[in-house]
């Protein structure tokens, strides 16, 4: 018979014991897409915390489910915490997709496999009409605006979100916990329609490297800037912040410089413009205000490079650029070649949608000088 004593020694080393077996860490979670500006293409993203295998299977809606398997790779990203906590970052490009079609998918490995989600390939034709839904700022610990964006994107009210900077606050916290958690948060949304991103100032920790290995957009710039097209529309994403985080170097500043500078040359082409007359930007916080304190432009109404500050473009339409202040997001649809149509969700003011702001090309395109935009209340 075994001593009493004894027993409760072991007793007492069975939590050590369960302890010091490592958990398997290879489910996927943190699942999310992001269009890589290649029509009939979606990269879906996901995380494990082992190495496994990437896989995502899919088929069409009504059809044979998991018909199709496709193959891509995992990087693995080191959190430069003090724990050195390790993940790998699983990337899979489908192609071949019909567009406005819907497919079911999962993603994982035999050694396991993610929830089931759907998503519809993005039409590619430059008369599509695309509905987003525009914020930034979004937070774990009161994203207020939450469950209705993940309810909406459920809905099918949605077909691309764009997520304009601060991807919760410092994703490197708790040594990249809360990116983790952040990065779940947003999985009801972010897996089912493509969530297109730019980087916010919270984003720096480390010279933006939870950013740069979480997300997956086009290009090949680490997702720190890049353009695509959408029905009549070409988007550009650059980073407002290589301009004040200068610790870092100054190489990206210039190279993003170029880099915007032969998009636009590009994207103002008559031919191009003709089939595309919206050129979209998204960027953090503004680029021009008046404030000389480095802080992160507080001035409010910072729009149309009015601050006599020096411009990019000499002779700026009223409505060349806005910046919101208001909690909630914007919903914003392309209509065509002349017509856009923003309005706003408003947190501030119960959830309020405030009036529509209708954006109307007024003249036919002839050159890029000719090119006019004119504002009203629908």
């Amino acid at each position: 018979m075994m001593p009493v004593h004894a027993a409760c020694a072991l007793l007492s080393l069975a939590p050590l014991l369960v302890l010091s077996v490592p958990p398997i860490w290879t489910q996927p979670e943190q699942v999310h897409l992001s269009y890589p500006g290649v029509p009939g293409s979606m990269v879906v993203t996901w995380t494990t915390f082992n190495k496994t295998e990437s896989n995502v299977e899919y088929g069409l809606l009504g059809g044979r489910l998991f018909e199709v398997t496709a193959g891509g790779n995992d990087t693995l990203f080191v959190d430069s915490g003090e724990e050195k906590r390790k993940m790998f970052i699983h990337r899979v490009t489908l192609t071949g997709l019909k567009p406005a079609a819907t497919y079911v998918y999962h993603c994982g490995s035999d050694e396991g496999w993610s929830d089931v989600f759907s998503f519809t390939a993005l039409n590619d034709s430059a008369s599509f009409s695309p509905r987003f839904a525009l914020y930034g700022d979004l937070g774990n610990e009161n994203p207020q605006s939450l469950a209705r964006l993940q309810k909406e994107t459920q809905l099918g009210m949605y077909d691309v979100i764009l997520h304009i900077g601060e991807l919760h606050t410092d994703k490197s916290t708790d040594n990249a916990r809360i990116g983790d958690e952040f990065m779940r948060q947003i999985q009801s949304i972010a897996a089912y329609v493509p969530y297109m991103t730019c980087p916010g100032n919270h984003e720096a920790p480390y010279n933006f490297s939870n950013y740069r290995n979480r997300f997956s957009m086009p290009g090949q710039t680490e997702s720190l800037w890049y353009s695509w097209n959408l029905g009549s529309a070409h988007i550009i994403s650059f980073s407002t912040e290589v301009y004040f985080y200068l610790e870092f170097g100054l190489e990206l500043l210039f190279k993003q410089y170029e880099w915007l500078k032969k998009d636009l040359e590009e994207a103002n082409k008559p031919e191009n413009r003709a089939v595309r007359p919206w050129i979209i930007t998204m960027g953090h916080r503004p680029m021009y205000c008046s404030d000389d304190d480095q802080d992160d432009c507080t001035t409010f109404d910072s729009y149309g490079c009015r601050e006599k500050t020096d411009r990019f473009n000499l002779n700026p339409k009223e409505w060349s650029a806005l910046r919101s202040t208001d909690y909630g997001y914007t919903r914003m649809q392309v209509v065509n070649t002349t017509h856009v149509y923003l309005e706003q969700v408003s947190d501030d003011q119960a959830t309020d949608i405030l009036p529509l702001l209708c954006l109307l090309r007024v003249n036919q395109f002839t050159t890029v000088k000719g090119f006019d935009v004119s504002s009203q209340i629908c």
